[in-house]
C-alpha cells in the first residue's frame, strides 16, 4: 500500500510539473505573440477609385487650401478673400521683371524663394499622388491654381540660364513695419544668385518645383508644362555646375532661411527630373558619386524646407515599388532602405521608434514652427503606406518586427488628428477648423482692419488685445511647445505665425487621408 501510494504521489507530482510547464510554455507563446503581433500584418485590398469621404479631413482640406489665396501677391484673379486685394504690383520692376505674383512667406510680406519653391514642389507632389482624392471635395482646381501662381513667379524669377532671383524685399526693412500688403510702401529690392554668387540649394529646389509642376500641367497645358521643364533643366545644370550655398553667397539669409547644405537639393531635383523626363542619366546621377557624397544612406532624417533627403528617399522608393527597369540598382535600393528606416522611426511600436515626440504623441523636433516636422513626417508616411498597398507589399521590417501599410496610415492619422484638436488643449492648430483655434495669429493682413490707415506703423494692431478682425482660414500656425502648451498671442511668432510651406504639407497630408484610392504607378 505504501509503495502504491508513493507511486501515485510521484505520478501526481510529475503531472503537476507537466501542467505547470505547459502553462509556462503557453504564457511564453502568448507573450511572444504580443510582442511580435506585427509579424504577420494584414494587407487590405487595393483601393480602386476614391471611396467615401472622411468628412473631418474633407472640411479641413477645404480650409487649408484657402490659405494659399490669403498669401497671394500681385493682381488677384477671382479673389474670394474679402479682406485681401492687389499688392506688390511693382515687385521686380527694378530689373525689368514682373515678380508681382508668388506668395508671401508667412505673416510678413517677404518673398523668400527657397521655401516658396519647396512649397511648389510639395504641392505638386500632393496633386500628382492625390489629385483624384482632392477632387472628391472639389479642391483639385484650387490646388492647381495656387501652384500656377507660384510657378508663374518662379518662371519670371529665372531671368536667364544662370540667374535666379531668390528674394524680394529686405527682412530687416520689412520687419520694421506692421501694415497690410495692399498698403505697404517700404522698398523691395531684389536678391539674385548667379555664377559668381552661386546658390545651388535654392536653384536646385526651384528646379524640383518646376520639374514636378511640369507633370501636374502636362495633360491640361502641355505648352506651359514644356516651359516649366525647360526652366527646370536649365536651373539644374546651373545648380550643379556652379556649386555653392546661397547662405554663403548671401549671408543675410542665414537669420531667416539658412541652408545647411545643397547636396539634398541636387538629389531631390534630379529625382523629380527623372520622373518628369524618364531620362536614365538622372538615375545615374543620384546613384553614382553624388549619391555616395550626399545621400547619407542608412541615416534617417527629418523632411523639411531645408532637408529634402527623406522626401527624396520616399520619392525614389516609388521606382522600386512599382517595378521600373531602374529599380534593380543597388544604390537605388539604398534609398528605399533608408526610407523604410525613416518610417520605422515614426511608428510608435517600432523597436527603432524615435523619442522625439510629446507625451500626447506628436512628433516634436523644433520649438520654432513645431508642426512642420510632424505634418511632413505624416505626409511621407501616408505616401509610403499607399505605395505598399498599391504594390501589394505587406511588410515593413523594423529590426525584426513587421508592420503593415495600415500601421503607417494610423500614424499619419494620429498626427493629423492632433493638429485638428485631438490634443491635451483640445485646440485645432488649423485656423477656422473646429470650435477652438488660434485667434491671435501673427499675420499682418489678418490683424489689421481693411479700412485702417496705418502707414508702416500699424503696431497698435500687433499689440491689440482683441482677436484678429480677419480670420486667416486654413493657416497652420507654428504649434505647441514640447510640454504641449500654446500661448495664443500675436507677439508670439514662434507659435502663432503660419507659413506657406506648412500649408503645402498639411494639404498633402489631408489629401492623402480624405478618402482612399490607389496611387498611380507612374506620373507620366
Amino acid at each position: 500500500m505504501g509503495e502504491e501510494s508513493s507511486k501515485s504521489k510521484g505520478l501526481c507530482g510529475w503531472f503537476l510539473v507537466l501542467v505547470i510547464a505547459a502553462l509556462i510554455a503557453v504564457a511564453i507563446v502568448i507573450t511572444v505573440k504580443k510582442k511580435t503581433h506585427h509579424s504577420e500584418p494584414k494587407l487590405g485590398p487595393v483601393p480602386g477609385p476614391p471611396g467615401a469621404v472622411e468628412k473631418k479631413y474633407g472640411d479641413a482640406l477645404k480650409l487649408a487650401t484657402q490659405f494659399f489665396d490669403i498669401q497671394k501677391a500681385g493682381k488677384l484673379v477671382d479673389n474670394t478673400i474679402s479682406w485681401r486685394g492687389d499688392s506688390a504690383l511693382d515687385d521686380g520692376s527694378e530689373a525689368g521683371l514682373d515678380l508681382s505674383k508668388g506668395m508671401y512667406d508667412a505673416g510678413d510680406h517677404m518673398k523668400f524663394g527657397f521655401p516658396l519653391a519647396f512649397t511648389g514642389t510639395v504641392l505638386s507632389w500632393a496633386i500628382l499622388e492625390y489629385g483624384d482624392q482632392m477632387q472628391t471635395v472639389n479642391q483639385l482646381n484650387t490646388a492647381r491654381n495656387s501652384l500656377k501662381w507660384i510657378t508663374d513667379y518662379l518662371i519670371n524669377a529665372h531671368s536667364s540660364a544662370n540667374v535666379l532671383y531668390v528674394q524680394v524685399g529686405v527682412p530687416e526693412v520689412d520687419h520694421k513695419c506692421w501694415d497690410r500688403p495692399e498698403a505697404m510702401t517700404e522698398k523691395r529690392p531684389l536678391t539674385q544668385v548667379n555664377t559668381t554668387s552661386p546658390g545651388t540649394d535654392v536653384a536646385a529646389e526651384t528646379a524640383a518645383a518646376m520639374a514636378s509642376a511640369s507633370l501636374v500641367f502636362k495633360l491640361s497645358n502641355s505648352t506651359y508644362a514644356s516651359l516649366l521643364l525647360k526652366h527646370a533643366q536649365e536651373l539644374f545644370t546651373f545648380a550643379d555646375k556652379h556649386r555653392g550655398s546661397y547662405s554663403e553667397s548671401i549671408p543675410e539669409v542665414q537669420n531667416y532661411y539658412n541652408s545647411t547644405g545643397y547636396g539634398d537639393e541636387l538629389l531631390w531635383a534630379a529625382s523629380w527630373l527623372y520622373h518628369a523626363t524618364g531620362d536614365q542619366s538622372y538615375i545615374d546621377y543620384v546613384t553614382g558619386k553624388n549619391g555616395k557624397d550626399f545621400a547619407n544612406w542608412g541615416s534617417p532624417t527629418w523632411f523639411s524646407w531645408d532637408n529634402k533627403l527623406a522626401g527624396t528617399q520616399v520619392l525614389l522608393s516609388r521606382i522600386s515599388f512599382f517595378g521600373s527597369e531602374a529599380a534593380n540598382s543597388e544604390s537605388l535600393l539604398n534609398y528605399r532602405k533608408t526610407a523604410a528606416a525613416v518610417m520605422c522611426g515614426l511608428l510608435p511600436k517600432s523597436p527603432t521608434v524615435t523619442t522625439s515626440r510629446t507625451d500626447g504623441g506628436l512628433i516634436w523636433v523644433s520649438q520654432w514652427n513645431s508642426l512642420q516636422h510632424p505634418v511632413a513626417s505624416a505626409f511621407l508616411a501616408v505616401l509610403y503606406s499607399d505605395y505598399m498597398l498599391t504594390s501589394r507589399t505587406s511588410k515593413l521590417s523594423c529590426n525584426g518586427d513587421s508592420f503593415g501599410p495600415s500601421d503607417l496610415r494610423d500614424f499619419a492619422i494620429s498626427q493629423a488628428d492632433y493638429v485638428l484638436g485631438n490634443n491635451p488643449l483640445k485646440m485645432s492648430y488649423l485656423v477656422g477648423y473646429g470650435d477652438k483655434y488660434p485667434e491671435y495669429v501673427h499675420h499682418r493682413g489678418a490683424s489689421i482692419p481693411v479700412d485702417a490707415k496705418t502707414g508702416c506703423n500699424g503696431w497698435t494692431w500687433l499689440n491689440s488685445t482683441n482677436p484678429n478682425p480677419n480670420v486667416a482660414n486654413g493657416a497652420l500656425v507654428g504649434g505647441p511647445f514640447l510640454n504641449e502648451t500654446f500661448i495664443d498671442s500675436r507677439n508670439n511668432s514662434m507659435q502663432t505665425e503660419p507659413t506657406t510651406y506648412n500649408s503645402a504639407l498639411i494639404v498633402g497630408l489631408l489629401s492623402g487621408l480624405v478618402t482612399t484610392s490607389s496611387v498611380v504607378r507612374s506620373f507620366t
